[in-house]
């Protein structure tokens, strides 16, 4: 990836920040911290790395992508307006009465979702589930899905861990949002969950772990993970909690989910230009 496509990529993640503090500034409350934190990984994701189709959402043979972690919904509305699934216009209607944008991911609501999310855990075993159809289809379909930390803290994430690993499923790629923060508090004051790394590795995942802010960075370790032949791949995105925007960034677990005034809103906007 050359430097100017990596500049084209940072000016969209400034865009894509700036669209999940409208939306959700404009509801006045939402999950803010944990979209914040998400959008470099889905920017790689979206605009450089998935097969897909925004006039075409449901092409057979299309990557796919799965917030396991879905009250970071915001953040994957943003972007799937912006690439064209739906009006950006309706971002303004976040979980709002009669909505197609529900705080938490709904496929069936919502143009470009693959997977309903919203209980820690399910999501990435639909994930695994999705990765074993498309080898028995043989599509060549890779599969994307992201969770939180503190959501590795659920049992059944290392049941997905364990069956994708024994299925050797190397078209599925997760990203772990290691932000470090929970909605009760620090995640290793909750439950500690490292060293993260070393138990996807025990779990028989290949294993990186990056800066989850650098493009670039996301970028190489995906295409690494392509070269996988017989595992899954897990990359450790470590992130920043509300990244983007200072005073946000400033309230660690308190941004989780959060109050958001007009001030507010028209403070980060102009932080974010």
């Amino acid at each position: 990836m050359d430097r100017n496509e990596i500049l084209h990529l940072e000016d969209k993640c400034r865009h894509i920040r700036r669209l999940i503090i409208d939306e959700i500034g404009k509801l006045g409350v939402g999950h803010v911290g944990g979209s914040l934190s998400t959008v470099e990984g889905l920017v790689v994701l979206y605009y450089k790395v998935m097969n897909i189709d925004p006039k075409n959402p449901k092409m057979q043979g299309r990557d796919r992508f799965v917030l396991s972690k879905g009250h970071a919904g915001p953040a994957l509305y943003a972007v799937l307006a912006d690439k064209g699934y739906f009006d950006v216009s309706e971002l303004d209607t976040l979980n709002k009465p009669e909505t197609n944008l529900p705080s938490h991911c709904d496929m069936l609501k919502t143009p470009g979702i693959d997977m309903t999310a919203g209980s820690l855990g399910q999501g990435i075993s639909c994930a695994v589930g999705m990765a074993k159809a498309s080898k028995i289809k043989k599509d060549n379909a890779y599969i994307y899905s992201m969770v939180g930390d503190g959501e590795c803290q659920e049992g059944q994430v290392w049941e997905a861990a364990m069956l994708a690993a024994h299925n050797k499923l190397n078209n599925l790629i997760a990203f772990t949002d290691n932000n470090r923060m929970q909605i009760d508090g620090p995640t290793g004051e909750i439950l500690g969950v490292d060293p993260i790394e070393d138990k996807w590795k025990a779990f028989g995942w290949n294993v990186f772990s990056i800066d989850g802010h650098s493009i670039e960075a996301i970028y190489s370790a995906i295409i690494e993970a392509k070269k996988s032949t017989d595992k899954p791949t897990m990359i450790v995105l470590n992130t920043i909690k509300g990244k983007g925007v200072s005073f946000i960034e400033a309230m660690g677990a308190a941004n989780h989910s959060m109050p958001v005034s007009e001030e507010q809103r028209i403070k980060a906007l102009e932080e974010l230009k």
